[in-house]
């Protein structure tokens, strides 16, 4: 059972980041999602004990075991050291040295299997001859995530957080992860964006500053809950859009209609020769009673106004944004590139087993496929022009290729945001239409004089397809690389739709099975 009371955690600036957190799960598998600065990671620390709360409290009825997201702070210690078990296999160790002694026995626990669990369970997360006096930070991303994945069968724990455990992992590491998931039969709370993942767990839980909401079901159930949500909300919208409209119209009729009534009045007062001071009085009367209705209407329209502005303030930042890109101008069906029986060498060793044959159309969405060094982004290269083969040959039509890496590299991390949106700007837009096109995708006046350097992976993200657009033409061909990855959902789900709006020619290397379905990839190569 893991208990959360009343969590509240203020940053030490004092900014909120989290308030009144409640949550009771007993053997669950819960997904915990929210935007990135929600605070999902802080929360996860928090109930693994490895940060306390401003307010509230975490009970548990045994330690959780904790998968971290980032593995910096493990580098110096060795493999055993990031699995707790060095003091054991120390103590093991020395006891069959003959020191049998009772530290060594304490130490131990009668745990007499623990290094030959270990090794099974390295091996079993694909790292079998792994030694463990082996130090963290000679490991990879994504074998570092097995290393802490595998301490899960070594310590066999009752609660398990998992942050964002399939960041770094391949096809081969993502498939022993849904099995992991799938039989665990203990408490699970895990933070991803990694949907396929998602939808492995019976329920979601969205946190954001004001609270947790659960919602009972998967990724997909939570998926279509929220778009029920967000039709209601459009409604409301369009409902008081309409409102308003409606509100301003009467307000108009009401002043012609009021202007033509004190005309006609000053007319037969005139007509009638009244005194001055009669007509002085009731001229103004009609003023008082002229401005007392446009009150009345200012008041009408401001709370109409107001109301629009909180419910637009509501609408998910996918339906904010409008991607507008232009088609590329290449005819669908044209050949953009063929390879015939190319190979490429690195150190006088080929790299691929069988030359490779392939031709790519325009309109074509291929994804790219293939284990860790299997040569993806070499194969990029040849694509682009940026390499030439060893053998065999390559024909390239000439396009327009745009190549997006998961650092974003299009992005000069030197320029200010608006600096950055204007290097695209070969159209010659006016300035306020550059700052229209930056609002659009979320860069309010706020960002503008911050440097890119000081952008989360999801605003860079953002940046580079509003420069895109910005560039009025799409480019002929996209190529993305592991573009999924370190973004939070909402992020992805921006990607997804701005890649819907090209119709251009794509190339996506990703492990994201879930991404690949949404953007309708029609065709896959892979390497071997």
């Amino acid at each position: 059972m893991l208990i959360l009371q009343n969590l509240t955690y203020i940053h030490p600036n004092k900014d909120l980041l989290f308030d009144n957190i409640n949550l009771s799960i007993h053997n669950q598998k819960i997904a915990l999602i929210g935007n990135n600065g929600a605070g999902k990671s802080t929360l996860l620390r928090i109930v693994a004990g490895l940060l306390a709360p401003s307010k509230g409290l975490v009970s548990a009825d045994t330690a959780p075991y904790y998968v971290p997201q980032h593995f910096g702070q493990y580098n110096a210690l060795t493999i055993a050291g990031a699995l707790q078990v060095e003091e054991k296999i120390t103590a093991l160790h020395q006891i069959l040295d003959g020191h049998v002694t009772e530290a060594n026995l304490a130490a131990l626990n009668d745990d007499w299997t623990i290094e030959e669990r270990c090794a099974q369970a390295l091996a079993h997360w694909q790292l079998a001859g792994f030694d463990l006096t082996q130090p963290m930070g000679t490991l990879s991303g994504g074998q570092k995530t097995r290393v802490f994945l595998a301490g899960i069968s070594i310590h066999e724990p009752e609660i398990v957080l998992l942050d964002e455990p399939s960041n770094h992992l391949d096809v081969s590491g993502r498939a022993l992860l849904y099995d992991l998931v799938r039989s665990y039969n203990g408490t699970l709370l895990v933070v991803s964006h990694d949907r396929q993942l998602l939808n492995m767990l019976d329920t979601v839980c969205e946190l954001n500053k004001r609270g947790i909401t659960v919602y009972g079901g998967n990724y997909d159930f939570y998926a279509e809950q929220k778009q029920i949500e967000s039709n209601a909300l459009n409604q409301d919208v369009k409902s008081k859009e309409k409102a308003l409209r409606k509100a301003k119209e009467v307000e108009r009729e009401s002043a012609e209609r009021q202007q033509k009534l004190d005309a006609r009045g000053k007319k037969k007062q005139e007509k009638a020769g009244m005194p001055t001071i009669m007509m002085n009085t009731m001229r103004n009367n009609a003023e008082n009673s002229t401005s007392r209705l446009k009150g009345v209407h200012a008041e009408k329209l401001g709370a109409i106004s107001q109301e629009l502005t909180e419910l637009r303030s509501n609408l998910p930042d996918t339906d904010k944004m409008r991607f507008g890109f232009d088609n590329s101008m290449l005819h669908e069906g044209k050949v953009l590139v063929t390879g015939e029986g190319i190979n490429y060498g690195y150190d006088g060793d080929l790299l691929w087993k069988q030359p490779l044959d392939f031709q790519i159309t325009s309109g074509e969405r291929i994804a790219l496929k293939g284990a860790n060094g299997s040569g993806k982004t070499t194969l990029i290269r040849l694509i682009l022009g940026n390499l030439e083969p060893d053998s065999g040959t390559i024909y390239r039509a000439e396009n327009r290729a745009v190549y997006i890496d998961q650092d974003y590299s299009l992005i000069n991390n030197s320029l200010k945001v608006y600096e950055q949106a204007q290097s695209f700007n070969v159209a010659g837009l006016q300035e306020h239409e550059v700052k229209i096109r930056l609002n659009r995708f979320l860069f309010t006046k706020e960002y503008w004089d911050k440097t890119c350097d000081t952008l989360s992976g999801g605003e860079k993200m953002r940046l580079m397809l509003c420069c895109l657009t910005i560039n009025q033409q799409a480019p002929d061909m996209i190529i993305l690389d592991e573009p999924t990855n370190n973004l939070d959902i909402q992020n992805v789900e921006i990607l997804t739709a701005a890649i819907n709006d090209y119709k251009g020619t794509l190339i996506v290397v990703s492990h994201d099975a879930y991404f690949l379905k949404e953007i309708g990839v029609d065709k896959t190569l892979v390497l071997e």
